[in-house]
Parts: C-alpha cells; sequence; structure tokens
C-alpha cells in the first residue's frame, strides 16, 4: 500500500471516529427528560394538593405575605418580589396567580383596581394596587409549630411543603391547570354550603355539595357526577323581558365576561341564527346588557334562541384531580370535602396537643417559680462558689415539695429559676402565683376536653367560621334542571327558499324562480314530485331532486300532525290508490316511492294539511268500454291515517281523468293536552308535569301574576313564565276572575270581578300604589272567603266570617275598583271551596302523540298555510293550486 493510501485510509478512520463520537442518541434522553419534565409540571405548577388546596405558586404567594404581614397594605410589586425568593420563575406569572386569588374575595383583601371578573378587565399594575391576609386566612392558613418545612429551590430559605389549612379551601375556590398529558378542573363551592357539609360529615350524616359559581346565573347540576370526569354542568345567564321589544341580562354564565358573551350574541346575528336590533353593555357593579328586538319578533323565542346558539348558555366539563403524596389522584367533590374535614381534625388535634404541652410548660414553671419564692430556696446558694454547686443546692432543696409536679425537674428548669430578679422575688404575691396556677390548671382541663371530645370540638370551629365570615356568602347560583332548547325550533329563519318545479331543483340560489318560504341553514325541506317520489334533503344553494315538483316546504321531525292525502296511479298502468299518512323520520337524500311500482307512477291527488284537515274529493273517470259510473265522490276522513310505506285503499282500476276538489275539510285531529313542567317552569306535550287541558288552534292560556297582572297567550312550548306566577289555567273567555287586594292607599281590603276582554294585552288590575298588593284570586265560577279578624285590645275575638263573592259583587270591568271587603281589621283571608257550578259541557279528547310544537294560532293560520303548503301544475293547463295546498292534477 502506498503512502498516500495510508494517508487517505488512516484520514477515513478518523472521520469515522470521529462521527461516532458525534452522534448522540436521543431515546432514552426522551424518554428520561420528558418525564421529569411532565412530572415537574404536574407537581410543582398546574395541580392543586389535596392537603391545602394550593398550587405551589399560590402557596408561596401566601407564606410570603405573611412574611410580610403586620397589618396593614403592602404593594403587589412588594409581595411578588418577596415570593421570588421562594418561586423559580418570572413576576408575571405569580403577579397573575396572586390576582385570581384576590378575585376570589377570600383570602386576600384587595385595595386597588383589581379587574372585574364580569367584565373581564384586567387588573391595574401590581405597582399601583395593594394587599394583605384577611382575617379569615390568617386564622385558618398558617400554624409555624404544625407546619412541615423544606428548602426553597436555591437553599436559601424555608418554605412550606404544605400549608395548614383547616377549611376545604379547594373546593371554595377552585383550580384550574393544564399540565403535560393531565388537566384538572375543580368548580367552585358556596362557602357556607362547604361549611355545612363538613359538619354533617363529621356528625356522621350524608351530604351533597353542588357548585356556586361567583358570576352568578342559573346552573343545571343532574349530570354534575360529583365532579368526576364524564360529568357536565350546565349553565345559564339570568334575563327577563320588561317589555316586548327588549331583554335584559342580569347575570352571565360562569367562564364568560360580558364582552365575550357581547361577540357570541353578534356573530349569531350575523350568522342569521338569531334576530336583534342592537346591543347595549351597561354593566358597572353588577351585569346589565341590553338587547333591542325588531318589532313583531317573540322575546321568549329570542331568549331560547340566544341559549341555543350563543355564550348565554354553556357547558363545564368537570376533572377533579388532585396531588397526593407526589401522585396525581383522581377523586370526586364529595371525597374531597370528607378529606378535608377528616384532615382540618388531625390539625386541630396537633393544634390543643401542642397548645396542651405549652399550658403544661407554664403550669410547671409556675409551680416550680412559687416553690422556689415561697420557701425561699434562693438562699440555699449564697454560699455556693460554682456553677454546679448552685444546681445542685437549688435541686435539693425542690426535692422535698415537688411530690405534685407532673414531670421530674431538669436542669434547664433550674436555670431558669437562678434568671429571676431579685425585684421580682421581693414583690412576689403567694396570692396571685396561685391564681395564675389555678388559671392555667382550668385551662388544662379545657384543653384535655376538647381533645377527649375532638369532634364535637371540630363542629364548634366549623360553627364558629361560620358565624364569623359567612355573611354575605349566599348562594349566588340557582340550581335548577333545564329544558333542552332544539335548534331547529328557535333559530330564526333568514333565508329565503326557492324552487324550479319544471327542471326539478330547489334551493337558496334560486332567485328568478319561484318563492316558497323562509328558512334556516340548519333546515330539511321535504319534497314530492308528479312521479310520485318523496324525498328529505338539506337546505342548500341549488340541490336536484326530480322534475315535476309538486309540493315543497320545510320539513319537521317527528311532526304527525301534518297529515298528506294523496291520491295516486301505481306504474304506468296499475290501478290507483287513496293514502294518507305523516312523514316522522326518513333517511336524508334517499328516494322513497309512493307505491310499489317505481316507474310510471304518478300524482294524481295532493294535499299538505298542517293540522289533519280530510277534503272530499271528486273521481272522474275517462269514458271507455263498459264503465256504468265515471263520477264520484270521496271523503279523505274515512281514509285511516297509516304510515307512509302503506300503499292505500284502492281507488279504481280504471283510467283516472281528474280529481277535483269538492268540499274543504276541517282537522280530524283531536285538541292536543298540554301539560306544565314546573321543574323547568316549561309547557310540554309529552305528559311531564301537571296537565293544563285540552287545546284547539283557538285556545289560549290564562296567567295571574302576584304583582296583579293577568293576561292570555298562546300554548307554545317556547313561552316563558314568571317566578311570581300565581294562577295559570285553560282560559275560557267567559268565566269571571275573583280578586281580594289590599289597597295601598286607602288601607282596607277590597273585591273585584272581573273579565278580561283584550286577549292581546296586559290587564293590571290593583292600584298602581307602592302597599298595594293581592292577597288572593280564585277563577271559580262561585267562589267562597272566609275572614279571620284580629282580635280587638280588651274584646272578645270576633267570629270568622264566610262570604259568597259571587253575591258580594258583580263583574264589572278590569279596571274598576270594586268593592270594600270589610272596614274591620283582617288578621288573614282564605279561600274555601266553592259553590257547586255546572259549566257547558266541552268535548272529551283523545290523548294522542304530537310533535312538541306550538299550538296554531288561527290568526296565523292562513299565514303558515301559504308559506308552509304549495303544490305544482303538471302542464299548462292543469289548475292551480288552492291556498290549501290542495291540487288536483288533471
Amino acid at each position: 500500500m502506498s503512502k498516500e493510501n495510508e494517508e487517505l485510509e488512516n484520514l477515513g478512520e478518523g472521520v469515522e471516529e470521529q462521527t461516532t463520537e458525534t452522534i448522540t442518541r436521543v431515546t432514552g434522553m426522551y424518554k428520561e427528560w420528558f418525564l421529569d419534565y411532565a412530572s415537574y409540571v404536574i407537581l410543582e405548577r398546574a395541580v392543586p394538593a389535596i392537603e391545602d388546596g394550593f398550587k405551589p405558586v399560590q402557596r408561596r404567594i401566601m407564606q410570603s405575605m405573611k412574611d410580610l404581614d403586620d397589618g396593614r397594605y403592602n404593594k403587589v410589586a412588594n409581595i411578588v418580589g418577596h415570593t421570588m425568593q421562594y418561586h423559580p420563575h418570572g413576576d408575571a406569572s405569580i403577579g397573575d396567580a396572586m390576582v385570581q386569588i384576590g378575585q376570589k374575595e377570600l383570602l386576600i383583601d384587595m385595595q386597588g383596581n383589581w379587574g372585574n371578573i364580569l367584565t373581564g378587565d384586567p387588573a391595574a399594575a401590581s405597582r399601583y394596587i395593594e394587599a394583605r391576609i384577611s382575617k379569615f386566612g390568617l386564622e385558618v392558613l398558617f400554624n409555624s409549630k404544625i407546619t412541615e418545612w423544606q428548602s426553597s429551590y436555591d437553599g436559601r430559605r424555608k418554605e412550606p411543603i404544605n400549608l395548614p389549612v383547616k377549611f376545604p379551601l379547594l373546593l371554595a375556590q377552585g383550580a384550574e391547570g393544564i399540565a403535560v398529558g393531565l388537566s384538572t378542573k375543580v368548580l367552585p363551592h358556596n362557602f357556607i354550603e362547604l361549611i355545612d357539609a363538613s359538619i354533617k360529615h363529621l356528625q356522621g350524616k350524608r351530604f351533597k355539595i353542588f357548585p356556586d359559581f361567583p358570576t352568578g346565573g342559573a346552573a343545571d347540576i343532574s349530570n354534575y357526577n360529583d365532579g368526576l370526569r364524564g360529568g357536565k354542568v350546565r349553565v345559564r345567564a339570568k334575563m327577563h323581558s320588561p317589555d316586548k321589544s327588549s331583554i335584559i341580562i342580569t347575570e352571565i354564565p360562569f367562564s364568560t365576561t360580558t364582552s365575550t358573551l357581547i361577540d357570541s350574541v353578534l356573530k349569531a346575528n350575523e350568522k342569521g341564527k338569531i334576530k336583534i336590533k342592537k346591543i347595549e353593555d351597561n354593566t358597572a357593579a353588577n351585569v346589565e346588557i341590553l338587547i333591542h328586538l325588531p318589532p313583531g319578533l317573540s322575546p321568549d323565542k329570542t331568549m331560547d334562541a340566544l341559549y341555543a346558539f350563543t355564550n348565554c348558555e354553556v357547558s363545564i366539563s368537570p376533572l377533579s384531580c388532585v396531588i397526593e403524596d407526589n401522585k396525581p389522584l383522581f377523586v370526586g367533590v364529595s371525597e374531597m370535602l370528607r378529606r378535608s374535614a377528616d384532615h382540618t381534625v388531625e390539625l386541630l388535634k396537633a393544634e390543643l396537643e401542642i397548645l396542651l404541652y405549652e399550658v403544661e410548660e407554664q403550669w410547671h414553671f409556675a409551680s416550680l417559680e412559687r416553690i422556689f419564692i415561697e420557701n425561699r430556696i434562693y438562699r440555699d446558694i449564697e454560699e455556693e462558689e460554682t456553677w454546679e454547686g448552685v444546681i445542685s443546692a437549688i435541686d435539693k432543696g425542690l426535692k422535698p415539695f415537688i411530690g405534685h409536679l407532673k414531670r421530674e425537674i431538669t436542669e434547664e428548669d433550674i436555670a431558669r429559676l437562678t434568671e429571676i430578679r431579685i425585684k421580682r422575688i421581693s414583690k412576689f404575691d403567694i396570692d396571685k402565683a396561685q391564681q395564675k396556677i389555678d388559671a392555667l390548671e382550668d385551662r388544662i382541663a379545657e384543653l384535655k376536653h376538647h381533645l377527649e371530645n375532638l369532634i364535637q370540638f371540630s363542629i364548634d370551629y366549623f360553627t364558629k367560621l361560620l358565624k364569623d365570615y359567612g355573611k354575605d356568602r349566599e348562594r349566588k347560583t340557582e340550581l335548577k334542571t333545564f329544558d333542552d332548547i332544539v335548534a331547529s325550533k328557535v333559530i330564526i329563519r333568514n333565508t329565503k327558499l326557492y324552487v324550479n318545479r319544471e327542471e326539478g331543483f330547489v334551493g337558496t340560489a334560486l332567485k328568478r324562480d319561484e318563492y316558497i318560504g323562509d328558512c334556516s341553514d340548519i333546515d330539511d325541506i321535504i319534497c314530492f314530485t308528479q312521479e310520485g317520489v318523496m324525498m328529505v334533503t338539506k337546505v342548500d344553494a341549488k340541490t336536484f331532486i326530480g322534475k315535476n315538483i309538486v309540493y315543497v316546504a320545510v320539513f319537521k321531525k317527528n311532526d304527525k300532525r301534518t297529515i298528506y292525502n294523496v291520491i295516486y296511479r301505481d306504474g304506468k298502468k296499475g290501478p290507483s290508490y287513496i293514502k294518507r299518512f305523516a312523514v316522522t323520520s326518513m333517511t336524508r337524500d334517499r328516494e322513497y316511492p309512493m307505491g310499489k311500482e317505481e316507474k310510471g307512477s304518478q300524482m294524481l291527488y295532493f294535499s299538505a294539511n298542517i293540522n289533519g284537515e280530510a277534503e272530499v274529493v271528486t273521481i272522474n273517470l275517462r269514458q271507455q268500454g263498459s264503465i256504468k259510473k265515471v263520477k264520484w265522490d270521496i271523503d279523505f276522513s274515512e281514509i285511516i291515517i297509516k304510515g307512509r310505506s302503506s300503499k292505500g285503499n284502492v281507488v279504481t282500476k280504471y283510467n283516472i281523468k281528474k280529481v277535483e276538489l269538492k268540499e274543504e275539510g276541517v282537522s280530524t285531529l283531536k285538541p292536543r293536552k298540554i301539560w306544565f313542567d314546573d321543574t323547568v317552569q316549561r309547557l310540554n306535550v309529552d305528559g311531564r308535569g301537571e296537565l293544563l287541558g285540552e287545546f284547539r288552534g283557538e285556545d289560549r292560556l290564562l296567567i295571574v301574576t302576584q304583582k296583579g297582572i293577568a293576561k292570555t297567550i298562546i300554548p307554545e312550548v317556547t313561552a316563558r313564565f314568571d317566578n311570581d306566577m300565581v294562577v295559570l289555567e285553560k282560559w275560557i273567555p267567559k268565566k269571571p276572575l275573583t280578586a281580594i287586594y289590599f289597597n295601598g292607599e286607602r288601607e282596607l281590603f277590597y273585591v273585584k270581578r272581573f273579565i278580561i276582554e283584550n286577549e292581546e294585552r296586559e290587564e293590571s288590575f290593583i292600584p298602581d300604589h307602592e302597599n298595594s298588593y293581592l292577597e288572593v284570586i280564585s277563577t271559580d265560577y262561585k267562589p267562597m272567603a272566609v275572614l279571620v279578624y284580629l282580635k280587638p285590645r280588651g274584646k272578645e275575638q270576633p267570629e270568622n266570617e264566610e262570604v259568597n263573592l259571587e253575591e258580594f259583587i258583580a263583574i264589572k270591568g278590569v279596571a274598576a275598583q270594586g268593592n270594600m271587603l270589610t272596614k274591620i281589621k283582617v288578621k288573614q283571608i282564605n279561600l274555601i271551596a266553592p259553590l257547586p257550578y255546572e259549566p257547558e259541557e266541552t268535548i272529551s279528547a283523545q290523548e294522542i302523540e304530537v310533535n312538541q310544537e306550538e299550538v296554531v294560532n288561527p290568526k296565523e293560520e292562513d299565514t303558515d298555510r301559504n308559506e308552509e303548503i304549495n303544490a305544482s301544475k303538471v302542464d299548462p293547463d292543469a289548475p292551480d293550486i288552492d291556498d290549501r295546498g290542495q291540487s288536483s292534477l288533471f
């Protein structure tokens, strides 16, 4: 091998050696380092400890505030700087964490602008705001004698491993954190309810705790699942409608602000899901968001739409994860509270034991001091010249008098005796010394009693916390069960739907073709063609259905009230059939033929009837062969309503020339039954709650409130009801209302009977005086009342008086004042069983299954039909469709 080749070979080996040295495999590094990083984030940053409920940064902030505490406020910037002695991260994270603790208004007394959880406004810079530990925080967080300590990150200071928190702080404040592959979300709970639950646990009783949010609102906790994974809490804003043109939001859901909520409302409006005129944010100390509505828009339906499409309703998924023994622990909030209460008992026991030891030491030295001075043992050391001699002399002098002591005398005890000054010895008062010893003995007995009755002592401790700090901490979030809002029922239909019947296209982009009605982008539409094909498809810009479309409308799933009346020919030369059916559900974009034959079938007559009307039609046959009867009538009411796939009844096997409408029909469906569910304060047709009655299209509901307002409404399932409602029943127009009210101006009770004359207007039937109020109201025909009078001073109790209110006063107008009930002072007015009365008989209705849609208002019925029911001509000579959606195709 040449020298040149040897040099090249050696160079190659050197490169290979150099390459081998620089390659580092990251497999092990990733496995170890990433695990270390994940563990650090979980344990030291994101997840709170179960012992005290604090994340490390929060614990270090509170310890720093304790170090600086002198009863006065400290600059937050100063506290942040002091905390950095414990916390190995930047000042921004410390300041943000401190603001979050302060905004919960439990552990920190704040001064300055600390931000606003309602509007989302941030706090002022840390140099401008001040803070100190609250009295509650000082009482429940700190006790250095029972605190375990560890070195800080740089070893210069000692910081607590956990603070001795004697309160379920984690549940009161809540916690949220995202770590590596792990997260936690503990919802805040009510201060008073947590203390009550802790006491119940210590008493061995069952308890339940539920979230309470600082922003208020209403919450449905039916699926809370004790705060564990898989649970869900639905939170809604509180809103009301002061009039028909506006809605006011007064409380917002947790995790939202007025800014984010308003943004969500504006986005929903831009997308056409809701319709508003304008929105104003008048929030100051309390939330007030004013939404102005366009004329003619229902506030009740708009409120449902706000819940369905905006942040007025949010869903929160709790995930209770904490750190215990340096490991993540998934545990429910009930178990958290049990552990907190038990931990509090252990801490109180430790405090009592330390306190007992200290008091016993005080008693021991006070007893030694008395023996030392009273028996003048100090004189025995006058001749001693060494320290050992002094100790020995005092020990020898004490021995005859120490039989009652509770422990042996140590050299430290004797050394303390030698430190007593001559001035104290000269002024020693034996009686005062004995009183001090007696007081210490009483204190020792008290502490031992507490230790023997530790559970009762803990209960008393929680009771004292409730008494001292429970003021103004009542529940802010109302717990209730929410009704499910179906988006398709409350969305605003802001898109126009068009059809090209001849070409067979349906969509929102066909603006040059026939207008069908309004729809929304989440609606489905149902279509029928002349060939007897039905299809349901989603609203789109342009969709091909099939040529010669007969009928198009917005499809309502599970609608059993809309009945389709059809006469069709099955196949090219097959017989003709008649059928009535409802379409409740099917597969989207699938073609469904009317009969069994798919080719050559033809629709001869079609009508869509939103209230199940059944008309009479005339059948005309073509004259051929020996057919004797070529014309006869068919009444659709005689045809049983069956399923969509039913073939129907045979009309004729001969060729039909045309079908003519002879007589419009009436609804063959019975009145629907409507119930009121008091749990969710909503109407329904599913049998939940109290049955209000059987309602036809023209029927209305009567509502009377405690404020003395009477009104009638159409019974829609979207209707909302006031909390002070005292009457809710089916309105009978000729049935009088009888009210007994207190006239605030005259300070007397009055009776009035009236009938609601204007069904479209709210009527106030008591005087507009601040002291006027409604006492009782009856909707009976012949109501009876009992008056319980006050006992006059020095006289006998007057007997109760029964009053027939029908005879007492005649029916007058709503605005009438009525008749004075009595001049005697009344203690109580009670309604009793009314006198018998037989009203006119009404038609009984059979219970049927119906779609949960609003009852049809007869004044809007024609409009609804024109918008929803339409059909088509088969050819230019075919007759036009009438206003009931009926069509004769021949």
